[in-house]
């Protein structure tokens, strides 16, 4: 994921988010020592530059260890190349070290 430097808090607006118990503490897990405030803004900067086109991929072709062929249902968008992948058209989803499914467009993994 996309990580963007650090800003001081005071830079920052102040704003309320209302999360699900069992939610803000699996959050908490997920973030570790990061705090699940910052991986809250990283998720939804994350989101904010795929839907506004200024996405930059974060991960690599080493990244992933395996791959399969699939047809996308609705609009994705390759995790490597940032390339739009329409729906119905074919695709791979790769597998990360991580654990995560990630979508790849069809050339993404050549060369």
């Amino acid at each position: 994921m996309y990580t963007l430097p650090r800003t001081s808090t005071t830079d920052m607006e102040v704003t309320s988010i209302r999360l699900e118990r069992e939610l803000k503490e699996r959050l908490k897990g997920l973030a570790k020592n990061k705090g699940y405030q910052a991986l809250i803004r990283d998720i939804l900067w994350n989101y904010v530059q795929q839907k506004s086109g200024e996405y930059r991929p974060s991960l690599t072709r080493d990244d992933i260890r395996a791959h399969i062929s699939a047809i996308a249902e609705q609009e994705e968008r390759c995790v490597l190349t940032g390339k739009i992948i329409r729906p119905k058209e074919e695709m791979f989803l790769g597998l990360t070290f991580q654990g995560d499914m990630v979508p790849l467009s069809l050339g993404s993994l050549d060369g």
